[in-house]
C-alpha cells in the first residue's frame, strides 16, 4: 500500500510488415503506457500515421459536432452495437446532412427571433409616447426629434437657440417627442444641434406607419409564428437524437479507437524497414503481455523487459537494461517475415541495430531507451483504502519513487473527523449520506470515492458518539447504555463542557498534542526512508533524522519535570493515575528531560550542517505540534453548538456535584431550584427551554431544534472536515510528500458502446 505497483519498461521491436498486428494486439491488451519517441537515436525517425488516420480524425470531429448539436450524452447510448465502416460511410452521412439542415434552420429562426425582439424593444418607447409613427417624420417645415432626456433642459436648449422659433413637446414615461419650427434660413439640423447641450439621447424613428401598438402586435404575431416553427425544428432534432444517439456514441468510440491505432506509429522509432516501441506496464503483467504478442504475431516481433523500475531516483536505476529482470529475448531484430537483420539496422552497426541492447542507438554506450522517463504511478490500494486516493490526488498523484500516504489518510482522517464531531446521531446521518454517494455514482468515480470517505468518517463519528454517550448532543446513550446497561457512572469519555467535567476539555488538548507528535513522527520517518533510498544514510540523517531528533527531544523536555510549574499542569495530569485518562504517566524525570533537550540540540546541529537554510524553521517542531490542538478546539466548538441548540429547546439546569456543577437537559420537565434531580440538588436553571412554554414557543423551539442541528451537521463538514484535511496536507504531507507522479494511461480503450462480437 505504501508503494505503487511495480512497473517494467518494455521494448517491442519488429519489422514494419508486422506493425499493424502488433498495434492491434497491444491495443486490445490495454496495458502499455507508451513512451513517446524523442528523436534521439541516430537513423531513427518518428513513424508516420497509418493509412486512414486523417479520414478517421475528420469523421471523429464530425461525430462530436453532431453529438454537440443534438446534446447527446452517455445516458442516451442504448445497447452496445457493432459499427462497420460501411455504416460510418452511409448512415453517418445521412445523419450529418439532415442534422446540419435542421441546425441551420434552427439558427436562422433563432436569428429571426432575436431581430424581432430587438425591433419590439426598440418600439417600446414609441408605444409609451402613443403617437402614430407616420406623424414623427416627413415634415417640410417642422423638425422632429424623439429620445430620452430632461424636459427642463430640452426646453432651455430650444429657447436659447436662435434657429428655432416655436416648439411643442410630447412626453411619455420613458421618452419625449420634440416638434420644433425652425427660423427662416435655419439649417436642417437646427433642432438636433440645439439638443446637444441638453444631453438628449436620440432614438431612431422606425420606418413604419400606423400606431406603435399595432406595429408591436404585428411583431408579436410574427414572433409566435417563428417560435412555432422553431419548436417544430426542435422536436425534429429531439426525434433525431432518439434515433441517432446510440449510433453516434458507438461511432465516436469506434473512430476514437481507429484514431488511436492509426496514430500510434507517431510514438515509435522507425527506420525504413523496422520499428521500436517502448513503454511501461505493470511488472506482474509482463508475461501476459509477451505471450499475447507471440501468440498473435509469432517470432516476427521481439519483446524485451528492459528494466524493472526500482523505488530509487539515484544513479540510472530507472533507465538501465536489467537482463536479470526476466526480460528474456535475444536482443536481435525481428526479421522473420522476410526482412533481414541488416534491414532493421539504422546506422550500419552490428546485427542488433534496433534491439534494446544495441550500443549504436546511443553514442555514449549507455542504456538504450527512447526517453529517460519516470514510470507512471498506479496506486496500489484496494478495498476501503482506495477511496482515499482522491484526497491524495487532490494535492498531486504520488511520484513513483515516493511513499503513497493514502493508507495513513485512511487510518487518521476519519479518526480525526469522528473524534471532533463524536455523536451517534450525526454519525449515522454522515454514514447514510456516504452510502448514497457510494451507491448512486458508479459512473462518477470522484463522487463514489467521496462516498467511501464519508462512510468511514460517519462510522468513526458513530463510534466516538457511543464512547462520548451522545446522540444529537443529548446524553441519552450515556444514560441508557453506559449507566443503565453497563453500570458505569458516566460514559467512558466526555467532551468537557460542564464545570464538573472541565478537566476533560484540558485533557483533550494534551491528547491533541500527542496525536500531533505521533503524526509528525510518521511523516518524518517516511522522509527519512525516502532519503535513505534516494540518496544515502548521511542525507537521511541530516535532512530527516535531524527533525526527528528535534521533535522528540523538545517534547520529552516539555513533558519532563524540568518544566513542571512552568508548563500547564494538565500536561502532567491528563495521563496520571488520577487523570481523566489514567495511564500512569505524569511526566518524565528531570534527567530524561535534560537528555531530551540535548537530543534536540544534537538534531539542530545536524540540520545546520546538512541543511543550514532550514535552521530558521527549527521552531516548526513546536509550532506544528501545537497546530494539532485545533482538534480539541473544534471538538469543543461543535459540542458547544449542539449544546446551545438543545439548551434553547429542552432547557438546562445545574445540580451540585462532587467536582462542580453538572448540567442536565430538561427532557421531560424543568425542575425548580431546590428540587432533587440525578441524586443532587438543583442549584440553577440556565434556561427554562422553549418546549416547556406555550404552543407558540414549542413551534418556535421545534424550528430552532431542526434548523440548529442541520447547521451543526453542515458545519461539521466545513470545520471538522476542513481542519482534518488541513492537518493532513499542511502538517503531515509537507514533511515528505512532493507528488508530481504521472498517471498510468495505457494504449487501449475501455469499450462502452461498441462490441466486436
Amino acid at each position: 500500500m505504501l508503494r505503487p505497483e511495480q512497473m517494467s519498461k518494455v521494448s517491442v521491436t519488429g519489422s514494419k510488415r508486422v506493425m499493424d498486428p502488433v498495434i492491434e494486439t497491444v491495443h486490445d491488451l490495454n496495458l502499455l503506457h507508451v513512451t513517446e519517441y524523442d528523436n534521439s537515436w541516430d537513423g531513427f525517425d518518428p513513424g508516420d500515421p497509418a493509412a486512414g488516420a486523417e479520414t478517421a480524425s475528420d469523421k471523429l470531429v464530425t461525430v462530436r459536432s453532431l453529438e454537440s448539436i443534438l446534446d447527446v450524452d452517455e445516458e442516451d447510448a442504448g445497447p452496445t452495437r457493432i459499427v462497420t465502416d460501411d455504416a460510418l460511410e452511409a448512415e453517418l452521412e445521412e445523419i450529418r446532412t439532415r442534422v446540419n439542415e435542421l441546425d441551420d434552420e434552427r439558427q436562422a429562426l433563432r436569428q429571426d427571433l432575436r431581430e424581432i425582439e430587438e425591433r419590439t424593444e426598440a418600439m417600446e418607447p414609441f408605444e409609451d409616447l402613443g403617437i402614430d409613427l407616420d406623424l414623427l417624420s416627413g415634415y417640410d417645415s417642422i423638425q422632429v426629434a424623439v429620445g430620452r432626456g430632461k424636459r427642463e433642459a430640452i426646453e432651455r436648449a430650444i429657447v436659447d437657440s436662435d434657429e428655432l422659433v416655436d416648439y411643442e413637446i410630447f412626453e411619455g414615461d420613458d421618452a419625449l417627442a420634440v416638434f420644433a419650427r425652425p427660423a427662416s434660413g435655419a439649417d436642417d439640423s437646427a433642432l438636433t444641434d440645439a439638443l446637444v447641450s441638453a444631453d438628449f439621447a436620440t432614438l431612431e424613428v422606425p420606418d413604419a406607419r400606423g400606431s406603435p401598438q399595432e406595429y408591436i402586435r404585428e411583431l408579436e404575431h410574427e414572433h409566435q409564428q417563428i417560435s412555432s416553427k422553431l419548436e417544430s425544428v426542435e422536436d425534429e432534432l429531439s426525434s433525431m437524437k432518439l434515433d441517432a444517439a446510440g449510433f453516434l456514441l458507438a461511432a465516436e468510440e469506434k473512430l476514437s479507437i481507429d484514431v488511436q491505432k492509426t496514430e500510434a506509429p507517431l510514438s515509435f522509432a522507425t527506420t525504413e524497414n523496422a520499428f521500436v516501441s517502448e513503454g511501461w506496464i505493470p511488472t506482474e503483467r509482463f508475461t501476459e503481455f509477451k505471450a499475447a504478442l507471440k501468440e498473435n504475431v509469432g517470432e516476427r516481433v521481439e519483446v524485451e523487459e528492459l528494466q524493472r523500475a526500482t523505488f530509487s531516483r539515484d544513479g540510472t536505476d530507472h533507465v538501465r537494461e536489467d537482463p536479470a529482470a526476466g526480460g528474456g529475448g535475444s536482443g536481435k531484430p525481428a526479421a522473420a517475415d522476410g526482412g533481414t537483420a541488416a534491414d532493421a539496422r539504422a546506422d550500419g552497426g552490428h546485427a542488433s541495430g534496433v534491439s534494446a541492447t544495441s550500443s549504436n542507438a546511443r553514442s555514449d554506450g549507455g542504456a538504450v531507451v527512447m526517453d529517460d522517463d519516470e514510470p507512471p504511478t498506479i496506486q496500489n490500494n484496494s478495498g476501503p483504502v482506495q477511496p482515499f486516493e482522491v484526497l491524495v490526488q487532490a494535492v498531486s498523484r504520488p511520484s513513483y519513487y515516493e511513499f503513497d500516504p493514502t493508507v495513513i489518510l485512511f487510518l487518521t482522517f476519519p479518526a480525526f473527523f469522528g473524534f471532533m464531531i463524536g455523536d451517534l446521531g450525526y454519525g449515522l446521518i454522515y454514514t447514510a449520506i456516504g452510502l448514497f454517494l457510494w451507491s448512486k455514482f458508479d459512473d462518477r468515480p470522484a463522487f463514489k470515492s467521496m462516498g467511501g470517505i464519508t462512510i468511514a468518517a460517519g462510522l468513526f463519528t458513530t463510534l466516538f458518539g457511543i464512547l462520548y454517550g451522545e446522540i444529537f448532543g443529548l446524553h441519552l446513550v450515556a444514560t441508557y447504555f453506559w449507566e443503565g446497561v453497563v453500570g458505569l457512572s458516566h460514559a467512558p469519555i466526555e467532551k468537557g463542557l460542564s464545570p464538573a467535567t472541565s478537566e476533560w476539555a484540558l485533557g483533550w488538548l494534551t491528547v491533541s498534542v500527542m496525536v500531533g507528535i505521533v503524526h509528525l513522527n510518521i511523516g518524518w520517518l517516511f522522509d527519512f526512508f525516502e532519503n535513505l533510498e534516494l540518496h544515502d544514510l548521511k542525507h537521511a540523517v541530516y535532512e530527516s533524522g535531524s527533525w526527528l531528533l528535534m521533535l522528540n527531544g523538545l517534547w520529552i523536555w516539555i513533558f519532563s519535570d524540568v518544566l513542571r510549574g512552568t508548563s500547564p499542569e494538565f500536561l502532567y495530569t491528563t495521563f496520571s493515575a488520577e487523570g481523566v485518562l489514567p495511564l500512569g504517566f505524569s511526566g518524565f524525570p528531570a534527567i530524561v528531560g535534560w537528555v531530551g533537550l540535548g537530543v534536540f540540540f544534537l538534531g539542530l546541529v545536524l540540520l545546520a550542517v546538512g541543511e543550514p537554510i532550514e535552521v530558521v524553521e527549527f521552531l516548526n517542531v513546536l509550532v506544528n505540534v501545537l497546530s494539532y490542538t485545533r482538534i480539541a478546539a473544534v471538538l469543543l466548538a461543535k459540542a458547544g453548538m449542539a449544546f446551545t441548540v438543545n439548551l434553547l429547546f429542552f432547557g438546562v439546569y445545574a445540580t451540585e456535584g462532587e467536582h462542580g456543577n453538572e448540567w442536565h437537559f430538561g427532557l421531560d420537565h424543568m425542575p425548580h431550584v431546590g428540587d432533587m434531580s440525578h441524586g443532587h440538588e438543583v442549584v440553577e436553571v440556565l434556561f427554562p427551554g422553549l418546549v416547556h412554554g406555550g404552543a407558540a414557543t414549542v413551534l418556535l423551539g421545534l424550528l430552532v431544534l431542526v434548523l440548529g442541528h442541520l447547521v451543526v451537521l453542515a458545519l461539521g463538514v466545513t470545520s471538522a472536515g476542513l481542519q482534518a484535511v488541513r492537518l493532513e496536507y499542511v502538517e503531515f504531507f509537507n514533511k515528505f510528500y512532493e507528488g508530481g507522479g504521472r498517471d498510468y494511461e495505457p494504449f487501449g480503450y475501455d469499450r462502452q458502446f461498441t462490441t466486436e462480437d
